[in-house]
Protein backbone atom coordinates (compact mmCIF):
# COMPACT_ATOMS: atom_id res chain seq x y z
CA UNK A 1 0.00 0.00 0.00
CA UNK A 2 1.17 3.48 -0.97
CA UNK A 3 2.22 5.17 2.12
CA UNK A 4 0.04 8.33 0.94
CA UNK A 5 -2.29 6.02 2.05
CA UNK A 6 -3.49 5.16 5.42
CA UNK A 7 -2.98 2.01 6.50
CA UNK A 8 -5.58 -0.96 6.74
CA UNK A 9 -5.16 -1.47 10.09
CA UNK A 10 -6.25 1.92 11.22
CA UNK A 11 -9.14 2.04 9.08
CA UNK A 12 -11.05 -1.42 10.61
CA UNK A 13 -13.14 -2.00 13.48
CA UNK A 14 -14.09 -4.57 15.35
CA UNK A 15 -16.44 -4.67 18.55
CA UNK A 16 -15.56 -8.23 20.14
CA UNK A 17 -19.01 -7.84 22.08
CA UNK A 18 -20.98 -8.08 19.44
CA UNK A 19 -19.22 -9.33 16.64
CA UNK A 20 -19.84 -5.98 14.62
CA UNK A 21 -17.28 -5.63 11.65
CA UNK A 22 -16.80 -2.09 9.61
CA UNK A 23 -13.68 -2.16 7.25
CA UNK A 24 -13.29 1.17 5.14
CA UNK A 25 -9.41 0.35 4.37
CA UNK A 26 -11.03 -0.06 0.46
CA UNK A 27 -11.93 3.41 0.27
CA UNK A 28 -7.77 4.40 0.36
CA UNK A 29 -7.87 7.35 2.24
CA UNK A 30 -5.55 9.24 1.91
CA UNK A 31 -2.96 10.18 4.84
CA UNK A 32 -3.41 13.83 4.30
CA UNK A 33 -7.28 14.29 3.86
CA UNK A 34 -7.32 12.01 7.11
CA UNK A 35 -5.51 14.41 8.66
CA UNK A 36 -7.02 17.38 7.58
CA UNK A 37 -10.19 16.50 9.33
CA UNK A 38 -8.17 14.95 12.71
CA UNK A 39 -5.53 17.72 13.21
CA UNK A 40 -6.08 20.89 15.28
CA UNK A 41 -7.03 23.97 13.77
CA UNK A 42 -4.95 27.33 14.22
CA UNK A 43 -5.50 29.60 17.54
CA UNK A 44 -6.71 26.39 19.46
CA UNK A 45 -9.72 25.36 17.25
CA UNK A 46 -10.86 22.10 16.96
CA UNK A 47 -10.32 20.07 14.42
CA UNK A 48 -13.40 19.32 11.83
CA UNK A 49 -13.74 16.06 13.42
CA UNK A 50 -13.83 17.46 16.92
CA UNK A 51 -16.24 20.06 16.35
CA UNK A 52 -18.55 17.25 14.46
CA UNK A 53 -18.18 15.65 18.26
CA UNK A 54 -18.94 18.87 20.03
CA UNK A 55 -22.25 19.15 18.17
CA UNK A 56 -23.37 15.27 18.28
CA UNK A 57 -22.97 16.13 22.11
CA UNK A 58 -24.97 19.07 21.80
CA UNK A 59 -27.69 16.99 20.26
CA UNK A 60 -27.36 14.39 23.27
CA UNK A 61 -27.84 17.53 25.67
CA UNK A 62 -31.00 18.83 24.28
CA UNK A 63 -29.99 22.12 22.22
CA UNK A 64 -31.83 22.97 19.02
CA UNK A 65 -30.19 21.27 15.89
CA UNK A 66 -33.69 21.37 13.69
CA UNK A 67 -33.35 25.49 13.85
CA UNK A 68 -35.49 25.74 10.79
CA UNK A 69 -38.05 24.26 12.47
CA UNK A 70 -36.84 25.42 16.19
CA UNK A 71 -36.76 21.80 17.32
CA UNK A 72 -34.76 19.70 19.40
CA UNK A 73 -33.25 16.25 17.87
CA UNK A 74 -34.25 13.55 20.20
CA UNK A 75 -33.97 10.05 18.52
CA UNK A 76 -30.50 9.02 20.28
CA UNK A 77 -31.49 10.35 23.58
CA UNK A 78 -35.28 9.09 24.16
CA UNK A 79 -34.36 5.45 22.97
CA UNK A 80 -32.52 5.61 26.11
CA UNK A 81 -35.59 5.74 28.48
CA UNK A 82 -38.60 4.34 25.68
CA UNK A 83 -38.52 0.83 26.71
CA UNK A 84 -39.46 2.55 30.63
CA UNK A 85 -41.95 4.86 29.18
CA UNK A 86 -45.66 4.98 29.31
CA UNK A 87 -45.71 5.12 25.55
CA UNK A 88 -44.17 1.63 25.72
CA UNK A 89 -46.47 0.30 28.47
CA UNK A 90 -49.56 1.59 26.18
CA UNK A 91 -48.27 -0.34 23.48
CA UNK A 92 -47.35 -4.03 25.26
CA UNK A 93 -50.91 -3.23 27.36
CA UNK A 94 -53.01 -2.91 23.92
CA UNK A 95 -50.99 -6.24 22.18
CA UNK A 96 -51.70 -7.87 25.61
CA UNK A 97 -55.34 -7.59 25.29
CA UNK A 98 -55.90 -7.78 21.86
CA UNK A 99 -52.92 -9.95 20.63
CA UNK A 100 -52.60 -13.87 20.69
CA UNK A 101 -53.16 -15.97 23.39
CA UNK A 102 -51.25 -19.97 23.59
CA UNK A 103 -50.39 -19.51 20.00
CA UNK A 104 -53.84 -18.63 19.19
CA UNK A 105 -54.97 -15.51 16.96
CA UNK A 106 -56.15 -12.36 18.62
CA UNK A 107 -58.51 -9.89 18.10
CA UNK A 108 -56.66 -9.02 15.05
CA UNK A 109 -55.84 -11.62 12.18
CA UNK A 110 -54.28 -9.19 9.80
CA UNK A 111 -52.59 -5.45 10.53
CA UNK A 112 -52.70 -2.67 7.74
CA UNK A 113 -49.75 -0.24 8.48
CA UNK A 114 -50.87 2.56 6.71
CA UNK A 115 -48.07 5.52 6.61
CA UNK A 116 -45.18 7.10 4.03
CA UNK A 117 -41.75 7.46 4.27
CA UNK A 118 -40.41 7.35 7.66
CA UNK A 119 -43.64 6.43 8.82
CA UNK A 120 -43.53 3.19 6.75
CA UNK A 121 -39.68 2.06 5.52
CA UNK A 122 -38.32 1.22 9.36
CA UNK A 123 -41.60 -1.01 10.75
CA UNK A 124 -41.23 -2.80 6.71
CA UNK A 125 -37.38 -3.31 6.95
CA UNK A 126 -37.94 -4.88 10.47
CA UNK A 127 -40.68 -6.63 9.55
CA UNK A 128 -38.97 -8.30 6.43
CA UNK A 129 -35.54 -8.48 8.17
CA UNK A 130 -36.85 -10.44 11.19
CA UNK A 131 -39.80 -12.22 10.43
CA UNK A 132 -39.14 -12.69 6.86
CA UNK A 133 -40.45 -12.02 3.60
CA UNK A 134 -43.09 -14.45 3.43
CA UNK A 135 -44.76 -13.84 6.90
CA UNK A 136 -48.29 -13.39 5.36
CA UNK A 137 -48.17 -16.85 3.74
CA UNK A 138 -47.46 -18.48 6.79
CA UNK A 139 -49.91 -20.41 9.02
CA UNK A 140 -51.00 -19.27 12.53
CA UNK A 141 -49.29 -21.83 13.99
CA UNK A 142 -46.28 -21.04 12.80
CA UNK A 143 -46.59 -17.48 13.26
CA UNK A 144 -47.75 -18.58 16.82
CA UNK A 145 -50.87 -16.57 16.66
CA UNK A 146 -49.41 -13.17 15.90
CA UNK A 147 -51.54 -11.66 12.55
CA UNK A 148 -50.67 -10.74 9.06
CA UNK A 149 -48.63 -7.11 8.42
CA UNK A 150 -49.42 -5.21 5.08
CA UNK A 151 -48.13 -1.63 4.34
CA UNK A 152 -49.64 0.87 2.41
CA UNK A 153 -47.20 3.61 1.89
CA UNK A 154 -48.51 5.32 -1.23
CA UNK A 155 -51.30 6.83 -2.36
CA UNK A 156 -51.72 4.36 -5.25
CA UNK A 157 -55.27 3.08 -5.42
CA UNK A 158 -53.78 -0.69 -6.64
CA UNK A 159 -52.01 -0.89 -2.83
CA UNK A 160 -56.13 -0.16 -1.13
CA UNK A 161 -57.52 -2.58 -4.08
CA UNK A 162 -54.82 -5.21 -3.55
CA UNK A 163 -54.48 -5.01 0.81
CA UNK A 164 -59.05 -5.13 0.45
CA UNK A 165 -58.59 -8.39 -1.82
CA UNK A 166 -56.03 -9.73 0.89
CA UNK A 167 -57.48 -8.89 4.01
CA UNK A 168 -61.31 -9.74 5.81
CA UNK A 169 -61.75 -6.07 7.07
CA UNK A 170 -63.73 -7.91 10.25
CA UNK A 171 -60.58 -9.51 11.79
CA UNK A 172 -58.15 -6.40 10.73
CA UNK A 173 -56.64 -3.69 12.54
CA UNK A 174 -55.65 -0.02 10.33
CA UNK A 175 -53.01 1.31 12.02
CA UNK A 176 -52.13 4.87 10.83
CA UNK A 177 -48.99 6.82 11.24
CA UNK A 178 -48.41 10.47 10.51
CA UNK A 179 -46.22 12.70 12.77
CA UNK A 180 -47.86 15.72 11.54
CA UNK A 181 -51.75 14.10 11.15
CA UNK A 182 -51.80 15.84 7.72
CA UNK A 183 -49.61 14.13 5.53
CA UNK A 184 -52.37 13.66 2.57
CA UNK A 185 -51.04 10.71 1.28
CA UNK A 186 -51.55 8.91 4.12
CA UNK A 187 -55.14 10.68 4.98
CA UNK A 188 -56.16 9.40 1.12
CA UNK A 189 -55.77 5.93 2.33
CA UNK A 190 -57.57 6.38 5.36
CA UNK A 191 -60.72 7.88 3.67
CA UNK A 192 -60.38 4.82 1.01
CA UNK A 193 -60.19 2.27 4.06
CA UNK A 194 -63.20 3.89 6.04
CA UNK A 195 -65.02 4.09 2.89
CA UNK A 196 -64.31 0.35 2.85
CA UNK A 197 -65.59 -0.61 6.45
CA UNK A 198 -68.64 1.96 5.50
CA UNK A 199 -69.49 -0.39 2.17
CA UNK A 200 -69.34 -3.70 4.61
CA UNK A 201 -71.19 -2.08 7.68
CA UNK A 202 -68.37 -2.86 9.54
CA UNK A 203 -67.60 -0.02 12.54
CA UNK A 204 -64.42 1.40 11.59
CA UNK A 205 -63.79 2.69 15.51
CA UNK A 206 -62.78 -0.43 16.60
CA UNK A 207 -60.65 -1.54 14.20
CA UNK A 208 -58.79 2.00 14.00
CA UNK A 209 -55.29 3.22 15.82
CA UNK A 210 -53.26 6.08 15.55
CA UNK A 211 -49.95 6.81 15.57
CA UNK A 212 -49.28 10.66 16.01
CA UNK A 213 -48.48 13.80 17.82
CA UNK A 214 -50.61 14.40 20.96
CA UNK A 215 -52.77 17.18 19.51
CA UNK A 216 -52.43 16.60 15.85
CA UNK A 217 -55.93 16.56 13.20
CA UNK A 218 -55.46 13.08 13.23
CA UNK A 219 -55.30 12.57 16.92
CA UNK A 220 -58.11 14.88 17.46
CA UNK A 221 -59.93 13.33 14.50
CA UNK A 222 -59.38 9.62 16.37
CA UNK A 223 -60.41 10.52 19.75
CA UNK A 224 -63.59 12.23 18.33
CA UNK A 225 -64.43 8.77 16.40
CA UNK A 226 -63.50 6.57 19.50
CA UNK A 227 -60.51 4.57 18.02
CA UNK A 228 -59.56 1.44 19.91
CA UNK A 229 -55.94 3.10 20.71
CA UNK A 230 -54.21 6.25 19.95
CA UNK A 231 -49.81 6.08 20.49
CA UNK A 232 -48.51 9.64 21.65
CA UNK A 233 -45.06 10.46 18.71
CA UNK A 234 -42.92 12.76 20.23
CA UNK A 235 -42.27 16.21 18.07
CA UNK A 236 -38.47 15.76 18.58
CA UNK A 237 -38.64 12.91 16.60
CA UNK A 238 -38.50 12.74 12.42
CA UNK A 239 -40.27 10.08 10.40
CA UNK A 240 -36.69 9.06 8.97
CA UNK A 241 -35.10 8.39 12.58
CA UNK A 242 -38.47 7.00 14.26
CA UNK A 243 -37.91 3.43 14.17
CA UNK A 244 -36.37 2.97 17.60
CA UNK A 245 -39.32 4.70 19.17
CA UNK A 246 -43.14 4.25 18.87
CA UNK A 247 -43.46 4.46 15.37
CA UNK A 248 -41.32 0.91 15.47
CA UNK A 249 -42.85 -0.47 18.43
CA UNK A 250 -46.24 -0.35 17.61
CA UNK A 251 -46.11 -2.91 13.90
CA UNK A 252 -43.27 -4.63 15.51
CA UNK A 253 -45.23 -5.51 18.93
CA UNK A 254 -48.36 -6.44 17.01
CA UNK A 255 -46.26 -8.80 14.81
CA UNK A 256 -44.38 -10.60 17.49
CA UNK A 257 -40.68 -8.73 17.02
CA UNK A 258 -38.68 -8.96 19.84
CA UNK A 259 -38.42 -4.97 19.94
CA UNK A 260 -36.60 -4.84 23.35
CA UNK A 261 -33.78 -6.55 21.91
CA UNK A 262 -33.80 -4.51 18.74
CA UNK A 263 -33.71 -1.34 21.30
CA UNK A 264 -30.75 -2.98 23.08
CA UNK A 265 -28.86 -3.38 19.99
CA UNK A 266 -29.62 0.27 18.98
CA UNK A 267 -28.22 1.41 22.51
CA UNK A 268 -24.93 -0.45 22.21
CA UNK A 269 -23.92 0.90 18.72
CA UNK A 270 -24.73 4.30 20.41
CA UNK A 271 -22.18 3.68 22.95
CA UNK A 272 -19.75 2.86 20.24
CA UNK A 273 -20.19 5.68 18.36
CA UNK A 274 -20.10 8.27 21.75
CA UNK A 275 -16.50 8.44 21.48
CA UNK A 276 -14.66 10.96 20.11
CA UNK A 277 -11.76 8.94 18.33
CA UNK A 278 -11.68 8.69 14.64
CA UNK A 279 -10.36 5.21 14.64
CA UNK A 280 -12.58 4.13 17.46
CA UNK A 281 -15.64 5.48 16.13
CA UNK A 282 -17.73 3.47 13.33
CA UNK A 283 -19.88 6.06 12.52
CA UNK A 284 -16.91 8.75 12.31
CA UNK A 285 -14.92 6.47 10.33
CA UNK A 286 -18.06 6.42 7.87
CA UNK A 287 -19.29 9.92 7.57
CA UNK A 288 -15.12 10.83 7.11
CA UNK A 289 -15.02 7.94 4.32
CA UNK A 290 -17.84 9.47 2.12
CA UNK A 291 -16.88 12.91 2.82
CA UNK A 292 -13.27 12.28 1.42
CA UNK A 293 -14.24 9.96 -1.48
CA UNK A 294 -17.00 12.48 -2.66
CA UNK A 295 -14.63 15.71 -2.17
CA UNK A 296 -17.17 16.78 0.40
CA UNK A 297 -19.67 17.33 -2.06
CA UNK A 298 -21.19 14.10 -2.41
CA UNK A 299 -19.68 13.16 -5.39
CA UNK A 300 -19.34 9.51 -5.17
CA UNK A 301 -22.74 7.49 -5.40
CA UNK A 302 -23.11 5.23 -2.25
CA UNK A 303 -23.88 1.94 -3.66
CA UNK A 304 -25.56 -0.53 -0.61
CA UNK A 305 -25.09 -4.25 -1.53
CA UNK A 306 -26.72 -6.50 1.74
CA UNK A 307 -25.87 -10.08 0.98
CA UNK A 308 -28.93 -11.04 2.26
CA UNK A 309 -32.55 -11.81 0.71
CA UNK A 310 -33.97 -10.40 4.20
CA UNK A 311 -31.96 -6.71 4.13
CA UNK A 312 -33.12 -6.12 0.67
CA UNK A 313 -35.09 -3.32 1.77
CA UNK A 314 -31.85 -1.87 3.28
CA UNK A 315 -31.33 -0.11 0.63
CA UNK A 316 -34.58 1.25 0.48
CA UNK A 317 -33.91 2.81 4.11
CA UNK A 318 -31.10 4.11 3.38
CA UNK A 319 -32.31 6.12 0.63
CA UNK A 320 -34.83 7.96 2.84
CA UNK A 321 -32.42 8.33 5.81
CA UNK A 322 -29.31 9.51 3.78
CA UNK A 323 -31.10 11.12 0.88
CA UNK A 324 -33.81 13.47 2.44
CA UNK A 325 -31.43 14.02 5.50
CA UNK A 326 -28.08 15.18 3.16
CA UNK A 327 -29.99 16.39 -0.17
CA UNK A 328 -29.99 20.44 0.60
CA UNK A 329 -29.55 23.49 -1.03
CA UNK A 330 -28.25 25.59 1.67
CA UNK A 331 -26.20 25.42 4.53
CA UNK A 332 -26.64 26.12 8.06
CA UNK A 333 -25.41 29.78 6.96
CA UNK A 334 -28.01 30.30 4.17
CA UNK A 335 -25.41 29.73 1.59
CA UNK A 336 -26.71 27.64 -1.51
CA UNK A 337 -24.49 24.50 -1.72
CA UNK A 338 -26.92 22.00 -3.14
CA UNK A 339 -25.39 19.10 -1.25
CA UNK A 340 -26.38 15.37 -0.89
CA UNK A 341 -25.23 11.63 -1.42
CA UNK A 342 -26.64 9.39 -3.70
CA UNK A 343 -28.31 6.43 -2.50
CA UNK A 344 -29.04 3.22 -4.67
CA UNK A 345 -28.65 -1.02 -4.49
CA UNK A 346 -30.01 -3.93 -4.75
CA UNK A 347 -29.22 -7.66 -2.69
CA UNK A 348 -25.88 -9.70 -3.05
CA UNK A 349 -26.10 -12.25 -5.46
CA UNK A 350 -28.47 -10.98 -7.66
CA UNK A 351 -26.44 -7.61 -8.01
CA UNK A 352 -23.81 -9.64 -9.68
CA UNK A 353 -26.59 -10.35 -12.70
CA UNK A 354 -27.42 -6.86 -12.81
CA UNK A 355 -26.33 -3.26 -12.41
CA UNK A 356 -22.66 -4.61 -11.15
CA UNK A 357 -21.63 -4.95 -14.86
CA UNK A 358 -21.51 -1.12 -14.30
CA UNK A 359 -19.99 -0.98 -11.44
CA UNK A 360 -16.92 -2.83 -12.69
CA UNK A 361 -16.22 -1.40 -15.77
CA UNK A 362 -18.43 1.78 -15.93
CA UNK A 363 -18.19 5.00 -14.53
CA UNK A 364 -16.12 4.99 -11.39
CA UNK A 365 -18.50 7.37 -9.32
CA UNK A 366 -19.49 5.78 -6.89
CA UNK A 367 -18.34 3.60 -3.62
CA UNK A 368 -20.01 0.34 -2.79
CA UNK A 369 -21.39 -0.93 0.72
CA UNK A 370 -21.31 -4.36 0.96
CA UNK A 371 -23.28 -5.84 4.28
CA UNK A 372 -22.67 -9.41 4.96
CA UNK A 373 -24.41 -11.77 8.06
CA UNK A 374 -21.97 -14.57 8.46
CA UNK A 375 -24.69 -16.90 10.30
CA UNK A 376 -26.61 -18.70 7.55
CA UNK A 377 -30.17 -18.92 8.20
CA UNK A 378 -29.72 -22.53 6.91
CA UNK A 379 -27.26 -25.41 6.11
CA UNK A 380 -28.00 -26.10 2.63
CA UNK A 381 -25.00 -28.46 1.06
CA UNK A 382 -24.77 -27.66 -2.86
CA UNK A 383 -21.38 -30.39 -3.28
CA UNK A 384 -17.83 -30.39 -2.78
CA UNK A 385 -18.35 -29.27 0.97
CA UNK A 386 -19.75 -26.27 -0.23
CA UNK A 387 -23.06 -24.76 1.11
CA UNK A 388 -25.20 -21.98 -0.08
CA UNK A 389 -24.04 -19.62 2.36
CA UNK A 390 -20.19 -20.47 1.48
CA UNK A 391 -21.01 -19.30 -2.09
CA UNK A 392 -22.43 -16.38 -1.17
CA UNK A 393 -19.55 -15.23 0.72
CA UNK A 394 -17.59 -16.30 -2.29
CA UNK A 395 -19.62 -14.19 -4.32
CA UNK A 396 -19.21 -10.91 -2.58
CA UNK A 397 -15.27 -11.76 -1.92
CA UNK A 398 -15.12 -11.93 -5.46
CA UNK A 399 -17.00 -9.17 -6.54
CA UNK A 400 -15.31 -6.79 -3.81
CA UNK A 401 -11.63 -8.20 -5.17
CA UNK A 402 -12.72 -7.46 -9.06
CA UNK A 403 -14.09 -3.83 -7.92
CA UNK A 404 -10.42 -3.47 -5.57
CA UNK A 405 -8.64 -4.33 -8.79
CA UNK A 406 -10.26 -1.64 -10.98
CA UNK A 407 -9.41 0.88 -8.81
CA UNK A 408 -13.06 0.50 -7.05
CA UNK A 409 -13.82 2.14 -3.50
CA UNK A 410 -15.53 -0.29 -1.41
CA UNK A 411 -16.65 -0.46 2.08
CA UNK A 412 -17.46 -3.81 4.07
CA UNK A 413 -19.95 -4.12 7.35
CA UNK A 414 -20.12 -7.48 8.64
CA UNK A 415 -22.67 -8.76 11.34
CA UNK A 416 -22.69 -12.05 12.75
CA UNK A 417 -26.19 -12.69 12.52
CA UNK A 418 -29.43 -11.40 11.42
CA UNK A 419 -31.63 -10.28 14.27
CA UNK A 420 -33.39 -7.98 16.06
CA UNK A 421 -30.21 -6.83 18.14
CA UNK A 422 -28.07 -6.70 14.71
CA UNK A 423 -30.45 -4.59 13.24
CA UNK A 424 -30.81 -2.07 16.10
CA UNK A 425 -27.51 -1.82 15.66
CA UNK A 426 -27.08 -0.54 11.68
CA UNK A 427 -29.80 1.81 12.50
CA UNK A 428 -28.24 3.31 14.83
CA UNK A 429 -24.82 3.03 13.38
CA UNK A 430 -26.19 4.95 9.85
CA UNK A 431 -27.87 7.39 12.06
CA UNK A 432 -25.14 8.87 13.87
CA UNK A 433 -22.44 8.75 10.69
CA UNK A 434 -25.75 10.52 8.48
CA UNK A 435 -25.43 13.03 11.28
CA UNK A 436 -21.65 13.29 11.05
CA UNK A 437 -21.37 13.91 7.94
CA UNK A 438 -24.16 16.80 8.22
CA UNK A 439 -21.99 18.68 10.75
CA UNK A 440 -18.75 17.87 8.61
CA UNK A 441 -20.29 19.74 5.46
CA UNK A 442 -22.88 22.47 7.16
CA UNK A 443 -26.32 21.63 6.64
CA UNK A 444 -29.08 20.70 9.18
CA UNK A 445 -29.52 17.45 8.36
CA UNK A 446 -33.18 17.47 9.97
CA UNK A 447 -35.43 19.33 8.09
CA UNK A 448 -36.69 18.67 4.64
CA UNK A 449 -37.54 21.96 2.83
CA UNK A 450 -37.39 20.27 -0.45
CA UNK A 451 -40.32 18.00 0.54
CA UNK A 452 -42.52 20.97 1.84
CA UNK A 453 -41.79 22.18 -1.74
CA UNK A 454 -43.08 19.27 -3.72
CA UNK A 455 -46.22 19.20 -1.09
CA UNK A 456 -46.81 22.90 -2.26
CA UNK A 457 -46.81 22.07 -6.10
CA UNK A 458 -48.82 19.06 -5.53
CA UNK A 459 -51.33 21.45 -3.94
CA UNK A 460 -51.06 23.53 -7.06
CA UNK A 461 -52.09 20.34 -9.42
CA UNK A 462 -55.25 19.80 -7.29
CA UNK A 463 -56.13 23.56 -7.48
CA UNK A 464 -56.11 23.20 -11.11
CA UNK A 465 -57.54 20.05 -10.97
CA UNK A 466 -60.47 21.41 -8.77
CA UNK A 467 -61.48 24.36 -11.16
CA UNK A 468 -61.02 22.09 -14.46
CA UNK A 469 -63.38 19.50 -13.24
CA UNK A 470 -65.73 23.03 -12.32
CA UNK A 471 -65.32 24.07 -15.75
CA UNK A 472 -66.20 20.95 -17.80
CA UNK A 473 -69.23 19.99 -15.37
CA UNK A 474 -70.83 23.27 -15.74
CA UNK A 475 -69.64 26.04 -18.61
CA UNK A 476 -68.36 23.42 -21.07
CA UNK A 477 -70.58 22.71 -23.29
CA UNK A 478 -71.42 18.97 -24.72
CA UNK A 479 -70.37 18.15 -27.52
CA UNK A 480 -66.74 19.87 -27.46
CA UNK A 481 -63.70 19.01 -28.64
CA UNK A 482 -60.33 20.07 -29.13
CA UNK A 483 -56.94 19.50 -27.84
CA UNK A 484 -55.70 20.60 -24.44
CA UNK A 485 -54.56 23.93 -25.25
CA UNK A 486 -57.79 24.63 -26.72
CA UNK A 487 -59.78 23.90 -23.87
CA UNK A 488 -57.15 25.84 -21.45
CA UNK A 489 -58.17 28.78 -23.79
CA UNK A 490 -61.67 28.30 -23.56
CA UNK A 491 -61.91 27.92 -20.19
CA UNK A 492 -59.63 30.77 -19.38
CA UNK A 493 -56.70 29.28 -17.76
CA UNK A 494 -53.05 30.21 -18.33
CA UNK A 495 -50.84 28.73 -21.37
CA UNK A 496 -48.43 27.62 -18.35
CA UNK A 497 -51.12 25.34 -16.98
CA UNK A 498 -51.72 23.76 -20.48
CA UNK A 499 -49.21 20.81 -20.26
CA UNK A 500 -51.17 19.59 -16.68
CA UNK A 501 -54.58 20.35 -18.64
CA UNK A 502 -54.16 17.64 -21.18
CA UNK A 503 -52.83 15.28 -18.47
CA UNK A 504 -55.58 15.53 -16.34
CA UNK A 505 -58.09 15.24 -19.41
CA UNK A 506 -56.18 11.95 -20.30
CA UNK A 507 -56.45 10.61 -16.80
CA UNK A 508 -60.28 11.90 -16.98
CA UNK A 509 -60.20 9.88 -20.31
CA UNK A 510 -58.54 6.95 -19.52
CA UNK A 511 -61.04 6.39 -15.88
CA UNK A 512 -64.06 7.01 -17.75
CA UNK A 513 -64.73 9.62 -15.07
CA UNK A 514 -67.84 11.34 -14.67
CA UNK A 515 -68.63 15.69 -14.35
CA UNK A 516 -71.98 16.47 -13.86
CA UNK A 517 -73.62 13.66 -16.28
CA UNK A 518 -70.34 14.40 -18.52
CA UNK A 519 -67.30 12.50 -19.75
CA UNK A 520 -63.93 12.95 -21.59
CA UNK A 521 -63.00 10.88 -24.64
CA UNK A 522 -59.82 10.96 -26.69
CA UNK A 523 -58.43 10.58 -29.49
CA UNK A 524 -55.07 10.09 -31.04
CA UNK A 525 -54.41 12.56 -34.49
CA UNK A 526 -51.32 12.54 -36.15
CA UNK A 527 -49.71 15.95 -36.78
CA UNK A 528 -52.03 16.90 -33.60
CA UNK A 529 -51.53 14.66 -30.95
CA UNK A 530 -54.38 13.74 -28.44
CA UNK A 531 -57.61 15.38 -29.15
CA UNK A 532 -60.72 15.75 -26.50
CA UNK A 533 -64.78 15.51 -26.59
CA UNK A 534 -66.80 16.07 -23.54
CA UNK A 535 -69.99 14.20 -23.94
CA UNK A 536 -73.27 13.20 -22.22
CA UNK A 537 -75.84 16.17 -20.91
CA UNK A 538 -75.63 18.81 -19.16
Amino acid sequence: MMDSVLPGEVLRFIDPESGFFLDISGMDLPRREVALLTAAAPRGKPSPMGRVHAEMQRIEAGEIKNPDEGRKVTHFTDRRTYLQSAACRQVLDFVATHGPRDGHPGAYHSVIVNGIGGSALGPQLLQWAVNGPYWNELSDAARRGFPRVYFLDNTDPAGVRDIRAAVDLRTCLVVTVSKSGGTQETLNNLRALEAAFRETKIDFAPHAAAVTMPGSKLDEYAREQKWVARFPMAESIGGRTSETNIVGHVPAALAGIDFPDFIAGALHMDGLTREPALSRNPAYLLAAAWYIAGNGRGDRNMVVVPYSDRLLLFSRYLQQLVMESLGKERDLDGMVVHQGLTVYGNKGGTDAHAYIQQLNDGRNDFFATFVEVLRDAADLPVGDGMNMGDYLHAFKQGLKRALRGKGRKVIDVVIPELSPYMLGMLIALYERAVAAYAELIHINAFHQPGVQAYKLAAGTVADLHGRLVDWIAGKCPCGWQGTARGMAAAAGFESGDVEEIEALLSRYACNDRGFGGKRVLRRFRPGTGWEYQVTGKA
